[in-house]
């Protein structure tokens, strides 16, 4: 059976003796006010959306939302890191399962410390986060996903996409899991027009194919999940080199604008590139991720932002030898009692028949 929240009425707050026990959050919705009043709705007129429960959303606030409700703001993923966070969780060697600690990230509390003997991701009552409900934290909380509040209340993910279609292709997860996004921006009372045109101007929607072709707003994926999104290999590319040519940050579509760089000027070669082979993925995150700390700070990467902006680091892999550091434990292989990412990629590709 999977945890869902009544749609039309808050959690209830956790009880003293469950402090510690993981659940998702309670969800802010609009009071329903005296008996025989109807509800205020934040003064929206409209009270028939199916995203109701979502319009009376504050800025800053972490709100519970069903995944299957959440409208993509880009038309791709990388869909090796969807493997690799898939490998890990069919395929992990973890004490503790890393979908759990994924999703206590996700919700803004850190990471999973225990787990029960056949716990399951709709199941938040079977496993544990460092932190209880309440107790975030503004480093915990910077963690999380990032939602923008559209009109009708439709909630827009601007950051988690691959996170929550993992979410969504893990056999106890789906379109109904919940899991609570932090939002950026309640926008719902602005017409379409003057909602996208926000949007852009926030750099809150990304708008480019893997090919780098414009994209339309009326053909972005309706819902996460692997088959409403392209594949975007360098954005899969990006995803390995973290913390090896760049630092992650909070610029939304950080390796998009990277991803189009690779493709575009970075005068890498990638031709010979076998996204089914560990030395060769592996020699391509290098080239990369080498040419992307070569570069001044105050080179153009695209859409205004320069390698500064996109973090690039002054050292590749942060000054450490290739057998040190991140590069060294991204190329371990799955044979290893701590594989790398990109040998659970890897191997839940050769598992499924996906390479």
């Amino acid at each position: 059976m999977r945890f869902r929240v009544p749609s039309a009425v808050p959690l209830l707050a956790v009880g003293a003796a469950l402090a510690s026990v993981a659940t998702t959050a309670p969800a802010a919705f609009a009071a329903p006010g005296a008996p025989g009043e109807r509800p205020s709705f934040c003064g929206h007129d409209n009270r028939r959306t199916p995203f109701a429960q979502y319009l009376c959303a504050e800025p800053g606030q972490l709100l519970d939302v069903r995944i299957g409700d959440v409208h993509p703001t880009q038309p791709s993923l990388g869909y090796d890191e969807v493997y690799y966070k898939l490998g890990r969780y069919t395929l992990g060697k973890d004490a503790i399962n890393k979908k759990f600690s994924d999703w206590c990230e996700a919700d803004g509390r850190i990471e999973a410390v225990a787990a029960r003997p056949g716990a399951r991701l709709d199941d938040p009552f079977s496993f544990t986060c460092t932190l209880p409900v309440g107790g975030e934290t503004a480093d915990s909380t910077a963690a999380m996903k990032t939602v923008v509040i559209g009109p009708g209340g439709e909630p827009f993910l601007t950051d988690g996409h691959h996170t929550l279609t993992s979410f969504y292709e893990t056999p106890d997860g789906g379109a109904d899991l919940h899991v609570r996004l932090r939002v950026l921006a309640n926008l719902s009372t602005l017409t379409q027009k003057d909602f996208w045109a926000k949007m852009r101007a926030n750099k809150w929607v990304y708008l480019s194919d893997p090919e780098g072709a414009p994209v339309r707003i009326n053909e972005l994926p309706t819902s996460v999940g692997l088959a409403n999104f392209q594949d975007d290999a360098y954005r899969s590319l990006l995803y390995f080199g973290r913390d090896i040519g760049y630092a992650q940050d909070s610029v939304p579509f950080q390796e998009f604008y990277w991803g189009s760089w690779i493709r575009d000027s970075s005068g890498v070669d990638l031709s010979g590139w076998d996204r089914n082979d560990l030395a060769s993925y592996l020699a391509a995150v290098e080239a990369t991720t080498r040419a992307m700390t070569a570069l001044p700070r105050t080179a153009p990467i695209g859409s205004g932002f320069t390698a500064g902006d996109l973090d690039a680091l002054e050292q590749w892999n942060a000054g450490k030898a290739a057998n040190k550091g991140e590069f060294d434990k991204l190329g371990k292989p799955y044979a290893d009692a701590k594989p790398g990412k990109l040998a659970y990629a890897l191997e839940y590709k050769r598992v499924n028949g996906l390479g």
